[in-house]
């Protein structure tokens, strides 16, 4: 991934939809083979600058704080909006999609489609969410039959059942790597890790309230204040659900899910891709993991005919389902209403709402007022019905020209990163043969899918916007079971075109770029060539780049968990990978919190070989022709500072440490350092030693 609008843990998904900066993504499959790109045909005339010249802060130099150099003013007068957890490039095309996506949707509403249409089922959608004064009214009556069958749990099997019947397909460790659901377990399904030929369903871990284990279990003195401030909000929100005795079943609940997270595997084993591999009979899951009455869960979880599940974290799931055997029934009970209540407080009552911003938004990301009702409304529409949507966003805002412009740069990184691996001095011709396989048939989506996803069957009430968030979610999950088994779909898309992200798909050697986040300042075709290569070009060969990081490494061409190394070419990778770790190991965030080089070490790895092939596209792109000077500044310069205002960033501290915590993205200033490890940008601003952020040629990075 890109970056953390959409891959998140409700340690970021949860985090970053509340504070409003996700949108469902995605991108088309094929590539257009050409070697130039229209952006560099004509150096003559000068174009538009493409960088945000009044945002610098030229008194810094740049060999000192390239971040600051790059986007100081703007760090210093830019204000987060108090809906937000924080802001940057991201959110300025976020608000563009979202403006667009507000005129199509509501555009809708008042055209009342005709019933059974999408278009129906997209403004019925939007209108049941907006319906304050029903959803005041109904009270919790929508969720009561959610409370009633939690209630009539009377044993273990009894709860197993009902275990089985909530999870849903909400995670994905491969590709958003999203690694968390507030369900006690999630699924992901997808191609074999070893056998490509069919899809198999991944079990993950769940069950946590907040965001990471590491909420639970760190010792800073912070995290200790959201665990006395997580408690008080489960009591509050079992009182206003008129529960007897809140504080005490608050802590309670609070203390089972201290166990669940003492069971969770970290995030750094979690992306363990061998870690993961774990094929079980799901006729030995009793004997394996004892607890979970699991011919009860799999019937409910409707994969009682799988004959295999894969379990990415076996003795998180082992020790889950012990919990489920040793843990009193009625604290079962209570914690399953107080998640039931939690999951759908936004569309219950305002006065649960307002307890569930209070917490997600205020404490766990330092937010001070809650989105605009609309913009809520918006984006749950948008996840419930996003290809439907989508398909509606490309008709009227992506050109055929856009399309083939950003298709003929992909194809220039594509080509620079294969050059690329013919230059490595280190890697035998062995494993240069395999690399230079997989670069050549990986499959590029620019813009949106081949196909759009079917919600004939899905039931939208304009009169019920909890239970269209289930049967919603229902849908994904029962489409999701859909695929087990069968051949996958090597052009499956992960996002939809409205998502302003990007993504690598390691099992199917394939990326999406989604049409949202081909518009200023990431892409735009009226600018330097320079402009264009350093943000969204890096951007591009950032995504074709994790097919080769420390977890696309272990994939094949054929998206097969493969070793197609040497052992002395992995050998070396792994050293180059662990000096990048070391250097990321340094950056102090906050106070006593440094940025966790080996969490981070996939997107560092992408950031840092995509801007190499940038950089060398960008120059071929040139045609042979020197760059123009714009502004006074060379075409050398203007690609670097592109690359980091694509990553200015400014969070709130809670929203920062989160980030830290559970991400596997470094904060937007720390990515900004990738130019640290590149030769021509000392050239290119005279960096020297003794400045902060020199580096010895011998100590920089150099991996692709």
């Amino acid at each position: 991934m890109l970056s953390t609008l959409r891959r998140t843990p409700l340690a970021l998904a949860t985090l970053c939809t509340l504070a409003g900066l996700t949108l469902a993504a995605c991108s088309p499959r094929q590539t257009t083979a050409t070697t130039t790109s229209p952006a560099a045909s004509a150096t003559a005339a000068t174009p538009a600058p493409g960088i945000d010249l009044a945002g610098m802060d030229t008194h810094v130099a740049p060999g000192d704080d390239f971040y600051a150099y790059a986007n100081g003013t703007w760090q210093t007068t830019t204000t987060i909006p108090p809906d937000r957890a924080g802001t940057g490039v991201f959110y300025t095309v976020f608000e563009k999609a979202e403006k667009r996506l507000a005129d199509l949707v509501q555009s809708l509403q008042k055209q009342q489609p005709a019933p059974g249409t999408d278009a129906r089922r997209i403004a019925d959608y939007y209108t049941a969410y907006m319906d304050e004064a029903g959803i005041e009214a109904r009270g919790l009556t929508p969720l009561q039959p959610t409370l009633d069958a939690v209630a009539a749990i009377n044993d273990r099997k009894a709860l197993s059942a009902y275990l089985g019947s909530t999870l849903r397909a909400d995670v994905d460790p491969i590709n958003a790597t999203n690694y968390y659901t507030e369900n006690l377990m999630g699924l992901f399904v997808a191609q074999g890790l070893e056998d490509p030929s069919k899809n198999v369903g991944y079990l993950l871990q769940g069950g946590l309230g907040m965001p990471d284990r590491e909420y639970y279990l760190s010792a800073d003195k912070d995290m200790a204040k959201t665990r006395d401030a997580y408690k008080a909000y489960i009591a509050a929100l079992l009182k206003q659900a008129g529960d007897t005795d809140a504080e005490k079943k608050a802590q309670a609940i609070f203390d089972l899910e201290m166990k669940i997270a003492q069971a969770h595997a970290s995030v750094v084993d979690t992306q363990n891709i061998h870690k993961a591999n774990n094929p079980w009979p799901t006729a030995e899951f009793n004997t394996r993991a004892p607890g979970i009455d699991w011919p009860a869960f799999l019937k409910a979880a409707q994969l009682d005919t799988q004959p295999v599940l894969v379990v990415w974290q076996p003795e998180a799931i082992k020790k889950l389902s012990a919990l489920v055997a040793s843990q009193p029934l009625q604290t079962w009970k209570d914690y399953l209403r107080f998640h039931a209540l939690n999951s759908h407080a936004s569309l219950l009552p305002k006065a649960f709402a307002d307890l569930h911003f209070g917490f997600y938004g205020t404490q766990l990301s330092g937010t001070t007022q809650q989105r605009d009702r609309w913009k809520r409304a918006l984006a749950a529409t948008n996840t419930a019905l996003g290809d439907a949507i989508g398909q509606r966003y490309v008709a009227q805002y992506f050109s055929p020209a856009d399309k083939a412009q950003v298709e003929a740069m992909v194809a220039n990184i594509l080509a620079a990163f294969r050059d690329g691996i013919d230059t490595l001095t280190w890697m035998s011709p062995q494993t240069k043969a395999m690399a230079k396989r997989k670069a050549e048939t990986m499959k590029v989506g620019v813009g949106y899918p081949d196909s759009w996803r079917d919600y004939s069957t899905l039931v939208v009430k304009a009169d019920d916007a909890l239970g269209n968030a289930d049967r919603a979610a229902l849908a994904e999950y029962r489409h999701q079971l859909g695929k087990l088994g069968k051949t996958p779909d090597r052009g499956e898309w992960w996002m939809t075109p409205q998502t302003v992200n990007a993504v690598n798909l390691p099992l199917q050697n394939a990326m999406n770029f989604p049409a949202a986040i081909l518009q200023p300042p990431f892409f735009d075709p009226k600018a330097d060539a320079a402009a264009n290569y350093g943000s969204i070009g890096a951007v591009i060969g950032h995504e074709i780049s994790h097919g080769f990081d420390n977890l696309g490494a272990e994939f094949d061409a054929d998206g097969r968990l493969h070793n197609w190394w040497t052992p002395e070419d992995a050998a070396h990778f792994k050293a180059a990978t662990q000096k990048l770790v070391q250097q990321y190991d340094a950056y102090e965030v906050l106070p006593g919190l440094h940025i966790n080089g080996q969490q981070t070490l996939g997107e560092n790895i992408a950031d840092l070989a995509g801007l190499q092939a940038a950089y060398v596209a960008y120059h071929k792109a040139l045609g042979g022709k020197p760059a123009p000077v714009i502004n006074g500044l060379t075409g050398d310069q203007r690609f670097f500072i592109a690359f980091a205002q694509s990553w200015r960033e400014k969070q709130r501290e809670a929203a920062l440490r989160a980030q830290v915590v559970g991400n596997e993205h470094a904060p937007g200033p720390w990515r900004a350092l990738t130019v640290r490890n590149l030769d021509p940008w000392y050239a290119a601003f005279a960096v020297k030693p003794g400045q902060s952020l020199y580096l010895a040629p011998e100590a920089r990075v150099k991996i692709w």
